[in-house]
Order: structure tokens, then sequence, then C-alpha cells
């Protein structure tokens, strides 16, 4: 009884204001004359209006997601007059469909003895159970606490998304994610209301999806030699090495995860990165580049791209379909039939991005198919490809999108575009009247470092927690007809593993899940960090990992004459930081920061860490002097 006591204490204090992300169009607390909190336990009935089948479907899912409720589960019965000792959540189909509320809308009150659910569509009752679900203390996602009881701040809720395309990429090509890993991917995303996953299932590194009619894309497409390090500098493959890193989804493990997603109402779309980004592809299938007589591989991780400061590049290894091949065509015409019956929704991926033109400028056969198609130069060569591209996944029902660079040399009639290079392809295509969806590298690209570079994994790029938070979909000047929304994009090149995949996205897609789902006017990053603490104790309950960096101090520097001057912060509030430059390690009684400082000359080493209330809060960094001096620059 004690814990249930300091549960429900807990429970007071931390619903003084909600904790749901992404922020609901509309929350109050219910000021009702009886017991202003609802007791979820054995003794709850769960009243389906009308018996809906889907409704049914959705309230068992969500029982069956609360390990506390095992073994105990809520009955189904109708209950005429709810009481403290017949309690009842009731779900509601709305027959005269409120308008403002959509197909995703829901509107949740809580008092002592009664939970309603409202929503047009199954969808909306799908997302009031979800900030049901955060609405329960923090225990609740740990699967292994038996109290068999959870209390609910009475409350009523009124919401709806924003956007209609709310999504998260996901790379299985660098690393490869088990069928399970997805799964569980797709489960979480959906909790914060997410509704579309971009599953990336072709690139260099390798071929994901069986494709029955052209067996070696699995068979060679999705294997590469075991490497570890970092990409960019892996070995190449060596004479006569077995290539056993890799996988594949077969098309019966692609129809359950496609199952699974719908029942939490996500929708896949698949990519299949062409005419670039083939290596895997020509692996399997060398014919189809312009040099088709060499010998390929799937790429490990190696380095084959010089990079130039002006953002272009050089490929040092042919990694591009022929565009002037028609056999290609065939090629691409059998894949994308099959991944149209397999995937229900309205989207095919076909990539489009970062396609190196070289050697298509080299390839007699190009040049020739340029001249007697009126082609001026090789970005219309590949808006030529792009284009029979969408002709053949229009064929097969479906809408094509694609990385902006599809804009270059002439966008495809029907084509969505996909603006990752900043928002200004997502602009010019929604000038033209072409649908976009937003997903710049400025705010929404997870895979970029987001702590201090001293403790986190090197990449080429940063993004803070904050900078994510600014995400705003639609630019000035842009009819915001034509966005359907954002997405943040996790590529794998430097995630080995599932929970360092979880640690990449996490908090960083609950702050763009606040970007496409919630009210403009309702962010607030003051506020959405307070919620985020929250979160993080849900993530640790259930033993999921996630990324705590917003704890940790904000080291800048500039120079200030021949002095190099260092300052301080740190983004969460009611916290203190500490240092130290004598190497020795910082807690209550080192130095504490209240002001710019100037760092001594010397082979110097400052540690610092955050504290709140005397405690350790985020992780203590160790800064060389060479890295300070390299930030002032």
């Amino acid at each position: 009884m004690k814990k249930i006591f300091l549960l429900l204490l807990s429970s007071f204090s931390v619903f003084a204001q909600n904790n749901i992300i992404p922020a609901p169009v509309s929350y109050e607390v219910s000021t009702s004359s009886g017991m202003n909190m609802f007791m979820l336990d054995s003794r709850t009935s769960i009243d389906v209006t009308d018996d809906n089948t889907d409704a049914k479907k959705i309230a068992e899912n969500f029982i069956n997601s609360l390990g506390f409720m095992a073994g105990q589960k809520p009955a189904f019965k109708k209950v005429a007059t709810p009481s403290m000792q017949d309690k009842v959540m009731i779900f509601t189909i709305n027959k005269n469909a409120d308008t403002k509320l959509g197909n995703e809308g829901y509107t949740l009150e809580v008092d002592g003895t009664t939970i309603k659910c409202v929503a047009n569509k199954p969808a909306g009752l799908f997302y009031a159970l979800q900030t049901l679900r955060q609405m329960m203390p923090p225990q609740a996602e740990n699967k292994e606490f038996s109290m068999g009881m959870f209390p609910i701040m009475g409350c009523k809720i009124t919401d709806y998304p924003r956007f209609g395309w709310r999504g998260l990429m996901l790379d299985v090509s660098r690393h490869f994610f088990t069928k399970d890993e997805v799964k569980s991917y797709i489960d979480l995303m959906a909790r914060y209301k997410f509704n579309t996953l971009h599953w990336h299932l072709a690139d260099d590194n390798g071929w994901r999806l069986e494709i029955k009619s052209l067996p070696k894309l699995t068979e060679i497409g999705a294997w590469r030699v075991p490497r570890v390090g970092g990409f960019g500098k892996r070995e190449d493959p060596k004479e006569g090495e077995t290539a056993t890193y890799g996988g594949f989804y077969t098309q019966e493990e692609v129809k359950e995860v496609i199952q699974y997603a719908n029942e939490r109402n996500v929708t896949i779309v698949p990519e299949i990165d062409v005419p670039g980004h083939s290596m895997a592809v020509l692996a399997a299938y060398p014919e189809l580049s312009t040099k088709k007589d060499l010998k390929r591989y799937v790429n490990p991780g190696t380095e084959f791209a010089d990079w130039f400061p002006n953002g272009t590049f050089k490929m040092k290894i042919e990694n591009t379909l022929n565009p002037s091949d028609e056999k290609v065509y065939e090629f691409l015409d059998k894949v994308f039939t099959e991944v149209a019956a397999l995937f229900p929704n309205k989207y095919i991926h076909m990539g489009g991005d970062e396609c190196y033109h070289g050697y298509w400028e080299e390839d007699a056969g190009c040049q020739a198919f340029m001249k007697k198609n009126n082609l001026k130069d090789v970005h219309e060569l590949q808006s030529y490809f792009v284009k029979r591209v969408e002709k053949i996944i229009n064929k097969k029902g479906k809408t094509m999108i694609g990385w902006d660079e599809i804009l270059e040399g002439g966008l495809a009639p029907n084509a969505t575009v996909m603006s990752w290079r900043g928002m200004k392809g997502g602009i010019e295509a929604a000038r033209q009247k072409h649908d976009v969806v937003m997903t710049p590298t400025t705010f929404a690209y997870l895979d970029y470092v987001q702590g201090d570079p001293t403790v986190e994994k090197p990449i080429y790029a940063s993004l803070s927690l904050r900078k994510s938070y600014q995400f705003e979909p639609v630019p000035d000047s842009t009819d915001a007809k034509y966005i359907l929304g954002g997405q943040g994009n996790l590529w794998t090149e430097q995630v080995q593993n599932y929970r360092h995949a979880l640690y990449m996205t996490y908090p960083r897609a609950w702050a763009i899940a606040e970007s496409v789902w919630s009210p403009k006017e309702k962010k607030n990053y003051a506020n959405f960090l307070e919620r985020t603490e929250n979160h993080f104790a849900r993530f640790d309950a259930a033993n999921l990992k996630v990324s705590k960096a917003v704890f940790d101090a904000i080291v800048t520097t500039k120079k200030d004459g021949n002095k190099l001057i260092c300052d301080m912060t740190c983004d969460i509030p009611n916290t203190e930081i500490y240092y130290s430059m004598d190497d020795s390690f910082p807690d209550k009684f080192a130095t504490k920061f209240t002001t710019a400082f100037e760092i001594p000359k010397g082979d110097i080493n400052l540690k610092v860490i955050t504290l709140r209330n005397g405690q350790p809060l985020g992780r203590m960094l160790s800064i060389p002097k060479t890295e300070l001096e390299k930030r002032a620059k």
C-alpha cells in the first residue's frame, strides 16, 4: 500500500501539467466534483459502442501492450451505471463524424469512473489510447512491474494532427535489422503518433527485399564481407573472401510487418534507390552498368567516393545503372511489379539522390542515346530515367516519390518530392504544384551527432535536440496545401545495432513528432524539455535506449585577440555546471561555472559535468585544448 500511495502522490505532481508528446491541440484538467482520478485495474470493463470490430481490436492490442495487465485483463462488457467498483473505458466511433477531428483525431475524457474515447475512425481511437498510455506513470512501461493498477488524471482532451505525413525513415541497407526489430521500431514510432515508416530497402551496402523474379538480388546483393569500424575506413574485400554479413526480408516476412504496421496505423513506404546507390544491384547484375565486364561486390563500407568542399563528389567505383540500356527498365519493371504487389500504400520511393554522372559522360552508349533523344546534358539524362521510372510505377497503380535531386533536368509529371538538401527543393516543387515531404538535413537527420563530439560517435555533422525542435515543415511564402508533412531520417552507416538505432532516434524524433502533429502555436521548447524528462523515465522503465545528451553541458569557445574564451550552458533548467582544468574529476566541490572564462596556456584538458541538486545529471566531458581551439575557428 505504501508503494501505491507514493505512486499516487507522484502522479498528482506529474500531472499538474500533462506530459504528452506530441502536445495535444487542447488539454484541460477535469474540474468535476467527484474523484478526479481513474484507477485502471482488473476491475475496469471495456465497452465498445456498437461492438465495432476495429475498435475492439484496438482496445485488445492496447491492453495486451501493458505488461502490468497480463493475467488480469479487463473484460469486454456493457456498464449501465459506472461506479468506483464498476469502472469502464468506452470506445466510440462517431456515427455523425466531427469534421474537426478528421480521420486521425479524437476526444478523450477521464473522470473517476469513466474513460471515454471518441473518434471518427479507428485510427483516432488508436491515438487516443497512445495518449492515455502516456498519462499513466512511467512504471506502466515496465512489463515486470506487478502492481496491477495505475492512476490516470481526470482531463478533457481534443486532439488531431497538423499534417497527414508524419514519418521516420529507417535505413536497413547499411545495417540490417531483423523483422522483429523493425516491428519494435514501428511500435515505438506509433506511440508518438508517427504514421509513416519510410523503409530504405536498397543501397550500395545491401539489397534487403526478396524479388522472386530476380533471385540474385538476395543471393548476392544481400550479403557483404564482414567488417568493423566506421564507414569509409574499412578494407575492400579480399580475393576469395566470403560475404557473410547481411540478410533480407522474404515477401512473407514483409507481409507480416505490413500487417503489424497496419494495426498501429502506420503506412510503410518502400524505397528502392536508383539509379545511383546501386552497387548491391550491380554486384548481382553487373550487365546493368555502363562497364558491364567489371567484377563487382556489395560495398562493405569502404571509401568509394571523393567528396569536395562544394558538396560535389566523384565516384571511384561505378554504382549507377545505365540509363541508356533498355534492359535496365525491364529489370526495374520486374522489381516494381513485385514491390507494388507487396505494399498496399499509395507510394513507392525510387531514391534518385547522389547519382554520379561521370561514367555516363564517359560512356559512348550514353552519349549516343542523349544525342538521339535530344538530351542536352547528363542532368536531362537522369530526368529521362526518372520519368521512365515514374511511368513504370504509375502503371502499377502507385505514385512515385523521390529525393529532391529528381527536380534536376525537369521534374516527372506526377512525382512527389522529398526535400532533404534543406528546404529549397521542397519550395521549388511546391511552386510547381507538386506535393512535398519536408525532411531537411538541418533539422531531421537523426544519424547526425547529437551531443558533444568528444563523447559521441563521430560523423560529419551535428544536430541538437533544440535544433530538431525548430523544424517547421511549411516555409514562409510556400502554399501549405502542397506540404504533406515531414519526417526524420535514420541513416545507419554508424549505427551497428538496434539499441543504438533507438539512441539516435530518440529524443529527437519526439521533437519532430511535435512539429508534424501539434499546432504550430503550441510549440514551446522549455515545456517540451519538461515532458521529455518524463519520457526518459518511460524509456528507462521499458529498458529502451535513449540519448540523454541534452543533459550534458554545451561548451563553446571564441577568440578574443590572443585569448581563448570558453563559455558553457545547458538546455535543461535547474542545472549547475562544474569544471576542472587540472585533470581532476569535477563534482559539486569543483569550480562552479558562472561566466565565460579564459583557457590558460599549457596542455589543458577541460573536464565538465552538469549537476542537479548536487547529483550528476549529464555525462562528464573531457575536452582537450586542441579541440577547444578548433571550436573557436
